[in-house]
């Protein structure tokens, strides 16, 4: 086993492991460190598939800015020891159908998708004019509108963790 395969192993069962606690956690404040952890973990793969723009960004904006978005709700609205009543079992088959679905089909996708083997030969580098120039640009393959698209998810992850962390006044 190579460097590279066992890295992938250990971010692939990171990922599973805290996504599996994430979304089972009954405690909000755990929860969302499990998630930081999550998101970290896809940054790493992200180095690994040497996609380090990518990798850049999910670490800056996801687990650098949401999460801590989040944390910082959190911790401003809501008891830290608070903990939340168990899901019933209403909630948990359709839930669990709808994620054993998901997989499948993302599996079938994955299965039936034909990768092209694409290798760079003469080892190409982009000029960071390039991407300065992408980044600011709003033409076809320009970035501005998709940071403006971020600055609302990241508006709406805030007012999503404030909603979830208010407590509720029976």
């Amino acid at each position: 086993m190579t460097i590279n395969q066992f890295m992938f192993a250990l971010f692939a069962a990171i990922i599973i492991i805290f996504s599996i606690l994430t979304v089972t956690s009954r405690r909000i404040l755990r929860a969302a460190t499990f998630l930081l952890f999550v998101l970290v973990a896809t940054g790493g793969m992200y180095f690994l598939l040497r996609f380090n723009f990518l990798a850049a960004i999910q670490l800056t904006l996801y687990a650098g800015g949401i999460v801590v978005l989040i944390i910082f709700s959190i911790l401003l609205t809501s008891h830290i020891a608070e903990k939340l009543d168990a899901p019933s079992w209403k909630k948990v088959i359709p839930a669990f159908l709808a994620t054993a679905f998901g997989a499948v089909i993302t599996i079938i996708t994955i299965l039936q998708y034909n990768f092209p083997q694409e290798i760079v030969a003469n080892g190409d580098r982009t000029n960071i004019r390039e991407i300065a120039r992408s980044l600011i640009s709003t033409e076809k393959f320009g970035y501005a509108l998709p940071f403006e698209v971020i600055s609302i998810l990241l508006l709406a992850a805030m007012v999503g963790a404030i909603i979830l962390a208010k407590k509720r006044k029976d």
